[in-house]
């Protein structure tokens, strides 16, 4: 049985051409070759798996072959080339950063930069990980890094570029390696299943290349755990099945269900998926990659910018063109917001339940006759047509009610006279009288202007309303309850004081936070029942509170159903600051509170500094 060779060995790129994915590299590197100018550093950036390691060697073939081809690629048949090939030249020096990163490593690496190449041009020196070199290393490194002897060549490689001191990048031609590209990563796979002699679907091949991101050394390794699967025969199903991915048909279906407004299949369709043993937060993840290539898949110019097979990109397109776009903003949306929320939430599952009811509502109109629920923006404006109905409904009984006073009411015999007859002190005038009156209205049928009538109109309503007193506005705007007068005033304690007050600081608008947060260090007082008193430290505290002091009272009068709470505010006169005593001055008052004090100071000679 022969030696097995994992895949991203075996098939290692030898040559320039067949790098995958790094065009604009590798034919920059050709180019230098050619015409001999060659730098003294390179630095190789980009994340793993993109041929950075396997460039560098290359590129140190290449520069010490002795039979060049003419498009720049190594003969292959060279002294050079040959000992390259078997592991045995003398010209190429590697060195793992990660586990050699002292100063003495460095040190000894740049001895070897002394001797000159046996065969060959230049001597090659290959630090990988190079930013995993300690900080003194760095500065040992540095002077030869800058000026090395003529025939040595450092090539650096690197995953984390922003770690390395910029002292040395300067020092450096630098080329950032690319992520490979889905097409670029499938091509290459079936180049491999092909010379395997495997057969593969190309959705299967899709899927490890996703899965993969971007790294043609972790897609080749996936490769080969599929192929262990599959026993040669890697299709879809059993790639999902052998890497736990969750079937994008879930995510068609998912779509289709929502944009229906079918919320029960819906979550029934999500209770199949937590089964299989995925998460609801990947689900969402997932779906919300794929709404957003549906978004792409709906127009002809971002069609290229999906990165998956060409039949995958067909069904993105079908499903495109059946879904609106509104529908896959909204949805992008709250996917997103469920996405954030997602770790912080005590029931992960209910917010995605909630997040798939929003979205199957998308679409849905609000007077649907059997719609599947309503979202909480749909349910508020919902519950404020109730309200404006209801109070269109009352204010049309207080017409008609005002209407039945005005028409039983009598009608003058005589005409009313045009100067108004004073009242007399021992008997107030009618309007007074019912206004005095705690528990009864007055009735808007007996209010009379210049001794006629007002009418059963609306200026009956609006005569009222002048003649009522104004209602002050309260501190957090929600004047519903202020606008009603209590029936008798309700008894309240120090405790129901200090209550609502830390719920009127915690409700305030966020252009006053700034008084609310001192305002919570303030602790009211009842004076005489129903009178509150508040002391603050200073002017400004002052002034600050005088300038809302109405809406306070406003707000007070409401969250504690008494109309007749009033409020003081004064300024405490017991703020000054203890004076700063000098020694001598402390000294004096020692002697003048215990004279024994001094008469130690003369038996000790003592003297105050």
């Amino acid at each position: 049985m022969s030696e097995y060779i994992v895949s991203a060995r075996k098939y290692r790129p030898t040559s320039f051409d067949t790098v995958v994915g790094q065009e604009a590299l590798t034919v920059t590197l050709k180019n230098a070759v050619r015409s001999g100018k060659l730098a003294h550093a390179y630095l190789f950036c980009g994340p793993r798996g993109v041929g950075k390691t396997t460039c560098a060697r290359i590129f140190a073939k290449v520069i010490n072959c002795t039979n060049l081809t003419a498009n720049g690629e190594a003969c292959g048949e060279c002294e050079s080339c040959r000992a390259f090939a078997e592991g045995r030249s003398l010209n190429i020096f590697e060195l793992d950063a990660a586990s050699n990163n002292s100063v003495e490593h460095i040190k000894a690496l740049m001895e070897q930069t002394r001797m000159a190449p046996q065969l060959g041009r230049y001597k090659v020196f290959i630090i990988d990980e190079v930013h995993m070199l300690s900080t003194s290393a760095f500065n040992a490194f540095l002077k030869t890094l800058e000026e090395p002897p003529a025939h040595v060549i450092f090539v650096l490689a690197t995953t984390e570029k922003h770690k390395i001191l910029p002292t040395i990048i300067s020092r450096c031609q630098i080329y950032d390696f690319e992520r490979m590209t889905v097409a670029d990563t499938i091509r290459h796979l079936r180049h491999v299943a092909d010379s395997e002699g495997f057969t593969a679907d190309e959705e299967a091949l899709a899927i490890i290349a996703e899965k993969a991101d971007g790294g043609m050394r972790d897609a080749l390794s996936i490769f080969d755990q599929v192929a262990s699967y599959c026993q040669g025969n890697i299709t879809y199903e059993k790639v999902i099945e052998d890497l736990n991915v969750l079937a994008v048909e879930n995510y068609f279906r998912m779509t289709d269900l929502c944009r229906e407004g079918k919320v029960a299949e819906a979550m029934v369709l999500l209770n199949d998926i937590i089964s299989q043993g995925f998460d609801a937060g990947l689900m969402i993840g997932g779906w919300a990659k794929h709404l957003r290539s549906v978004l792409m898949a709906n127009d002809k110019q971002t069609i290229p910018l999906l990165e998956t097979s060409e039949s995958m990109r067909e069904r993105y397109h079908v499903q495109a063109k059946a879904t609106p776009l509104r529908f896959v903003y909204g949805a992008l949306k709250l996917l997103n917001q469920c996405d954030i929320n997602y770790r912080q939430s005590a029931n992960k599952r209910l917010l995605v339940e909630l997040t798939i009811i929003e979205i199957a509502q998308l679409l849905q109109p609000d007077d649907a006759d059997k719609p599947a629920g309503r979202s909480p923006k749909r349910l508020k404006s919902l519950f404020r047509h109730i309200n404006r109905s209801a109070r269109r409904t009352t204010e049309a009984q207080q017409v008609a009610h005002v209407k039945t006073e005005a028409v039983k009411a009598p009608t003058p015999v005589a005409k009313a006279p045009t100067t108004p007859i004073p009242a007399s002190p021992s008997q107030p005038s009618p309007a007074l009288a019912s206004h005095n009156q705690p528990n009864k209205r007055p009735a808007l049928g007996a209010l009379s202007i210049g001794g006629k009538a007002i009418g059963t109109s609306s200026q009956i309503l609006k005569a009222a309303k002048a003649t009522s007193e104004p209602v002050l506005e309260t501190i957090d705007g929600d004047n519903t309850a202020a606008n009603t007068v209590a029936d008798e005033a309700r008894q309240f304690d120090q405790h129901d004081l200090e209550v609502k007050w830390l719920a009127m600081c915690n409700r305030m608008p966020q252009r006053l936070v700034a008084i609310a947060t001192r305002m919570k260090n303030m602790k009211p007082r009842i004076t005489t029942h129903p009178h509150v008193e508040v002391v603050v430290d200073n002017q400004l505290v002052y002034d600050q509170m005088k300038s809302i002091e109405r809406s306070i009272v406003a707000t007070l009068k409401r969250d504690l159903n008494n109309p007749e709470i009033s409020l003081t505010i004064s300024i405490n006169q017991n703020t000054e600051s203890a004076k700063v005593l000098t020694p001598r001055e402390q000294y004096q008052q020692m002697s003048q509170r215990n004279p024994a004090v001094a008469v130690l100071q003369k038996l000790l000679k003592l003297e105050l500094s």
